[in-house]
């Protein structure tokens, strides 16, 4: 793009203190805003969007072009003409000159430009294959060692007499051989009376697919998959079965809606990677290890004894043990997953010749793979349920992740089918990079973040003389450790405040310390829902403005209002899921749909949510990642209908009761 003032300087991005991505030209200073940019440096983002909507009514022509279309802008008189900037009403940009960032009114700070960009880069070094570990190997020491250390805690079990391991063993053993056994076909039964979906023949595929698929079973010696096609707009894929001759390849319709031909048969390469490698099986193997120090945990911890029971003690410290042990190897296996997500990726690119099209593939169906917010993200192992998870889907996403959205810049109103704009897949990426919520949350998912794979892709791509599908700027213009603190912080408050109460009630034994213990809990609780739901101002943004924002988190939200159209379910063809697939002109985007308890999400999923699909809505919410980017319905609303979610107002309730209850004991203790 080039500057309207200079008219023969290129515009460079930047990123700002704000942490948004803007364009900026060195020559005079001044920058251009995409479409809603402006509102993440605003204050007071409606007062700023009124003044905004009043100056377009004059319509008064300037004299600059457009940096997007080449086309005169229009020149918008903002406080009766003391600062004045220009607007495109094609793209919805805005042009400020460098007088007009301290005069633009609702600004909170003056928006501060990264100049280190400009910096001298040094000669580009020759590009070689970025070097994965030895698939077979691999697998073969983290089975070894994982098992080796399984083994030795059993031998110090049986030292010690605290539990017979042939009992542990054996139990996990079954276990395990059953669900293996009988997994797939309980998925089976699952995708028939849960889901809109139908098995279909190879000959009822895209004549391209199913010679695709032919062609790769033939090669690498296996049989047809048995193919399943859910029916809902909402694009994803995944695989699941025994072992590569009788697997099970499903997508969904919006998945062949979305994608050209080519990144149809990458994904599908990719899930038939999984089949071939055996992941399956293999995983299903690392899966037993933390499913038996599970159990040894919690057959510890409700061993009980007649009489005064003198193992207590040394057996409680053994769980402990077994559940720390439970842990590292649950992210043993996430961290082996993730290692084998990379190799089904490049066995896509191989057998495609065609690294792009997955790379391509994976933008248009789901940017963020790592699974969804954080409330549903979590691992929890309160209650650990019996199911292995290896034995579940291995997809194109994280299985933990149904409710996978799909995001990305595209060029073309119509189709997110599109080409898609590279420069607002840098900004989306930039997050994935360089907040540290990323790696947090990465640790705890059985896929690698997405930027990293595209990464990876362009690098093979490149090795294959094609060329690279992006090339990501990894240089981080600052640091975001202290909103990453602040929001671990205010994350923890409540925690804080309810571990402070309770030491010292226990310290003091008295009422004093109840009622202050629950006051303060309160407080606390309070300042967690204030900071996490900010509900002064909703402004009008859209999918793309909203990917520019690196300092954003599950915790720290950008309050915003959207418009487009229901696509498609949460959970792909799920009867009952409660969520939604939004797209608007510039991309797609997760609403999530929450309420106070799960049997109110269940029944407006089963009963209402189908009214939704395919209408034109407008939400208010809070725009979230985690390190998926979704936006967490407040206000869903319909031509013909809406719908309110109350967590917010349920957890001001709550808060404000508790510091009443506590305020009132307190009254009480003082008055005695």
């Amino acid at each position: 793009m080039i500057c309207p003032n200079c008219k023969d300087q290129e515009l460079i991005p930047v990123m700002t203190r704000q942490g948004v991505e803007v364009d900026f030209c060195p020559k005079c200073e001044g920058i251009w805003l995409d479409r809603d940019e402006i509102y993440h440096f605003s204050g007071a983002p409606t007062y700023l969007k009124a003044k905004i909507e009043e100056a377009i009514k004059l319509k008064q022509h300037s004299a600059r072009l457009s940096p997007v279309f080449g086309r005169p802008m229009l020149w918008l008189p903002i406080l009766e003409g003391e600062t004045h900037i220009e607007y495109c009403p094609e793209s919805g940009g805005l042009w400020l000159d460098k007088e007009d960032l301290n005069l633009l009114p609702a600004i909170s700070a003056k928006i501060q430009i990264d100049r280190s960009v400009f910096a001298d880069k040094g000669p580009a070094l020759p590009v070689t294959l970025a070097v994965l570990p030895n698939l077979s190997l691999r697998s073969g020491m983290v089975l070894a060692g994982m098992y080796a250390s399984l083994t030795l805690f059993l031998i110090i079990l049986v030292e010690l007499n605290k539990i017979a391991p042939v009992e542990a063993l054996v139990t996990g053993v079954i276990f395990v051989v059953l669900q293996f056994i009988f997994g797939p076909f309980l998925m089976d039964l699952s995708l028939r009376w849960l889901y809109k979906m139908d098995w279909v023949t190879p000959e009822q595929l895209p004549q391209h697919l199913k010679d695709f698929i032919a062609k790769v079973c033939q090669d690498k010696k296996i049989k047809f998959p048995r193919m399943g096609i859910i029916l809902d707009g909402a694009p994803n894929a995944f695989t699941y079965g025994h072992h590569p001759n009788n697997a099970r390849i499903v997508i969904t319709r919006g998945l062949l809606d979305l994608l050209t031909p080519e990144e149809a048969e990458a994904v599908v390469a990719h899930e038939i990677g999984h089949v071939v490698h055996w992941d399956m099986l293999v995983m299903t193997l690392a899966q037993l290890v933390p499913l038996i120090l599970y159990y040894i945990y919690k057959t510890l911890i409700r061993m009980k004894s007649s009489g005064r029971d003198k193992s207590a003690l040394p057996r409680y410290v053994i769980a402990i043990c077994a559940y720390l042990l439970y842990l590292v190897s649950e992210f043993i296996v996430l961290w082996f997953s993730r290692l084998r997500e990379y190799f089904a990726d490049r066995f896509s690119g191989e057998i495609t010749g065609n690294p792009n099209a997955l790379a391509s593939a994976l933008v248009k169906v789901g940017y963020g793979l790592a699974g969804d917010d954080s409330r549903k993200a979590q691992v929890s192992h309160k209650e650990r349920t019996d199911t292995l998870n290896a034995v579940g889907p291995i997809g194109l996403f994280d299985h933990k992740a149904a409710n996978v959205l799909a995001i990305s810049g595209y060029t073309g109103p119509q189709s997110m089918g599109g080409a898609i704009d590279k420069d607002k897949l840098k900004d989306a990426a930039k997050w994935d990079f360089w907040n540290p919520w990323a790696a947090y949350y990465e640790l705890q998912s059985t896929h690698p973040l997405i930027a990293k794979r595209l990464k990876f892709l362009s690098n093979q791509s490149q090795v294959l003389g094609k060329e690279a599908f992006i090339e990501f700027n990894s240089r981080k213009p600052e640091s975001y450790w202290d909103e990453f603190f602040i929001d671990l912080l205010i994350k923890a408050l409540p925690v804080i405040a309810l571990v402070a109460g309770v030491f010292i009630f226990a310290v003091k034994h008295e009422l004093a310390a109840l009622w202050f213990g629950v006051f303060i809990f309160g407080c606390a609780y309070l300042i967690n829902t204030i900071f996490r739901y900010p509900d002064a101002e909703f402004a009008v943004m859209n999918v793309r403005s909203l990917l520019n924002k690196i300092k954003v988190s599950a915790i720290r939200p950008v309050p915003c209002a959207i418009k487009g159209k229901i696509i498609g379910r949460g959970i792909p063809g799920l009867i009952y899921s409660n969520d939604f697939m939004m797209q608007d002109e510039t991309g797609i985007i997760f609403l999530d749909y929450h309420q106070p308890l799960a049997v109110w999400e269940f029944f407006f999923g089963l009963l209402k949510a189908a009214d939704y699909i395919n209408q034109d809505v407008e939400i208010t919410g809070w725009y979230r990642r985690a390190p998926v980017p979704y936006i967490e319905i407040k206000k869903l609303k319909a031509a013909d209908k809406e719908t309110t979610c109350v967590v917010y107002n349920t957890k001001l309730i709550f808060s404000t009761a508790l510091i009443l209850v506590g305020f009132v004991m307190g009254l009480v203790v003082l008055m005695k």
